[in-house]
């Protein structure tokens, strides 16, 4: 899968600006990891009268059949051999448009620090894609580019040179040329368009889709007279998306129109009087007070033991500074709803290479388990016979040791607060125990100092003057950088 960006340039513009432009110097090559192969950027020319630059993305076609679970492109179930023996490699799609997103990222936003006035300007640009699905012919590819200032030249490519009679494939050979056109604005014509051309993407489409269209689409896309074609392929045809997209985009149109901002335009239903507030249920409070707390921590890659059916994986996956977040559980069944809970099989494809399901039991150490930054256990310890707690607690504290460790757990003595809870009972039939904060406390440092942590705590909920808060939290941190092995020596 291959395409070239080319421009030229004078002495005092040199097409070498090139390099500034997207980030990447033109004397060497790069190379950049995606989640459906191998991206390489590289300059097979880079003089100051004309520089080229050029994508090409290596498919790792059998991890694209395993990630996607069987399923064809667009999501439709295909034959075994069609799995393998397909386009992927070599024609233009999503995923060139994916991996477009992710190299030139800043490219796109038109952010470049070192020369901040060079994305502001449009220079000649030629683009080249040797092969693209065009569902629609040359037609249409002329209908989608030429609104945007580009010349276009979409040759068909043929099914056999040898057969002619055979007549053409779906495939042409794109060329677009321009001087009128920002490289930030080509990078997002071509992010939004390849996937509409080829009419189909290689991951579930969900409505995060709808703010990734808009934020490419600024500036051209409500005024396209294609826009609504561009919408329904682009949201892989999922009418109630393409409703809500048209929508906003129309309220950006009027908006330009009245030199106005959107909210001014959207502001025909009066915000709502305000009533008295609910109270916020405690496990908001507590999935909030342990995203908190890992937020403080500076943790990336974080570890939810015991992550039932995945309410605080779903939360983290909220805070973009999470970006590796595994949920491990011994019920198969609990992670199964944790799957559908956070829509793993419709999830977009940045999203789902940040969260992974593990079937995993707390009490025995698991080496997958070792080199991350955090783990949470919250309300796990309480499942748990007294008797196995040492096993858990080596398990994480000495043989994954994380920089940080989160528990949370019940605070027995403000069961008395809850007027349902016959007295004496514990909160839920599965709870093996339930600790005072004096209790948790004596755990929690006996815990530190064995394993080499500090220890902090922290009230989850409102606070009782008598008997304190609902739920009680200890935040380990840990105070060297003792490995496992040796903290097992020791």
């Amino acid at each position: 899968m291959f395409l070239t960006i080319t421009t030229t340039g004078t002495p005092e513009r040199p097409a070498t600006d090139l390099g500034f432009l997207l980030h990447k110097h033109p004397g060497r090559a790069q190379a950049f990891s995606t989640s459906h192969g191998r991206a390489h950027v590289l300059y097979p020319e880079a003089g100051a009268d004309r520089c080229t630059a050029a994508l090409l993305l290596e498919v790792d076609t059998v991890a694209l059949v395993r990630r996607g679970k069987g399923k064809g492109r667009g999501g439709a179930p295909d034959a075994a051999l069609a799995q393998y023996v397909n386009d992927r490699p070599y024609a233009a799609s999503s995923l060139l448009a994916v991996a477009l997103g992710n190299v030139f990222s800043s490219a796109m936003r038109g952010v470049c620090a070192a020369r901040p006035e060079l994305p502001g300007r449009a220079r000649p640009l030629r683009i080249e894609v040797p092969a693209l699905p065009a569902r629609g012919g040359p037609v249409l590819v002329h209908r989608l580019f030429e609104p945007l200032g580009w010349r276009v030249t979409a040759e068909p490519v043929a099914l056999d040179t040898e057969f002619p009679e055979w007549g053409d494939s779906r495939y042409v050979r794109l060329v677009l040329d321009s001087e009128t056109v920002t490289l930030a604005q080509a990078l997002r014509h071509l992010y939004v368009l390849l996937p509409v051309l080829d009419d189909a993407k290689h991951y579930w489409v969900s409505s995060d889709e709808v703010d990734k269209l808009l934020r490419a689409g600024e500036g051209w896309l409500p005024e396209h007279p294609e826009q609504k074609l561009i919408t329904s392929r682009y949201l892989s045809r999922r009418w109630s998306l393409t409703r809500q997209a048209l929508e906003r985009l129309e309220l950006v149109r009027l908006a330009e129109a009245d030199d106005s901002e959107v909210e001014e335009i959207d502001n025909a239903v009066a915000a709502e009087s305000e009533t008295e507030e609910k109270p916020t249920p405690l496990a908001v409070r507590r999935r909030d007070a342990i995203v908190a707390a890992l937020q403080e921590s500076g943790a990336a890659r974080v570890l939810d033991l015991g992550c039932g059916q995945g309410q605080l994986l779903q939360a983290l996956l909220k805070e973009v500074r999470f970006t590796e977040i595994v949920g491990v559980d011994v019920s198969v069944r609990a992670l199964t709803i944790a799957a559908r809970r956070l829509k793993l099989d419709r999830m977009g494809e940045r999203q789902a290479a940040r969260v992974e399901l593990r079937q995993g039991s707390l009490v025995y150490t698991d080496k997958r388990l070792g080199g991350y930054d955090a783990a949470v256990l919250s309300e796990v310890i309480e499942h748990l016979d007294l008797p196995r707690l040492p096993a858990l607690e080596y398990a994480v504290f000495g043989a994954a040791r994380p920089r940080t460790v989160v528990v949370t757990t019940p605070n027995v003595e403000y069961n008395v607060r809850w007027e349902s809870l016959p007295a004496g009972h514990v909160r839920h039939g599965d709870h093996r125990f339930e600790w005072t904060r004096q209790e948790f406390r004596a755990w929690a440092g006996a815990v530190a100092e064995r394993h080499g942590y500090g220890v902090r705590f922290e009230a989850v909920g409102p606070e009782d003057p008598e008997v304190g808060p609902p739920t009680q939290m200890a935040v380990f941190t840990a105070a060297t950088t003792t490995t496992a092995k040796e903290a097992k020596a020791a």
